[in-house]
């Protein structure tokens, strides 16, 4: 994340971050198991509170956190292109230095066995 710029980038990526995982979703299912008394018509909570859970989780949660996640996902995939672009032009200098040193390797190969084919034409008929 050090190489994200922007402060609403650090903080989307930051909120996507504790979004995504079941800690979270956790708090997200007890905030729902919270607003499901009213919603069947029980009045287990007050209604001031139970209108504060379902404004909390269906606006502000819905709205803001969908913004908010999307932004987060961009800046997430922006960051994984960057890394696979860096690590394929890695890859082709490694391998453009493999191939130098390949045909370094081959050509002194060919000249040995030229030597070998050489000596072996210079030397004594067998018989």
């Amino acid at each position: 994340m050090a190489k994200v710029d922007g402060f609403n980038a650090k903080l989307a990526t930051t909120i996507t971050n504790i979004v995504g995982t079941m800690w979270c979703a956790y708090a997200f299912a007890i905030l729902a198991f919270i607003g499901l008394p009213p919603a069947l018509g029980l009045t287990i909570v007050p209604a001031r509170f139970a209108s504060i859970i379902l404004w909390v989780s269906s606006e502000f949660l819905q709205l803001v956190l969908l913004a908010v996640i999307m932004v987060g996902q961009g800046v997430q995939g922006a960051a994984s292109d960057a890394r696979a672009i860096h690590t394929y032009e890695d890859t082709q200098a490694l391998i453009g230095k493999l191939d130098l040193k390949q045909s370094e390797q081959l050509a002194e190969l060919k000249a040995h066995i030229d030597e070998i084919l050489g000596a072996r034409h210079d030397g004594p008929a067998a018989a």
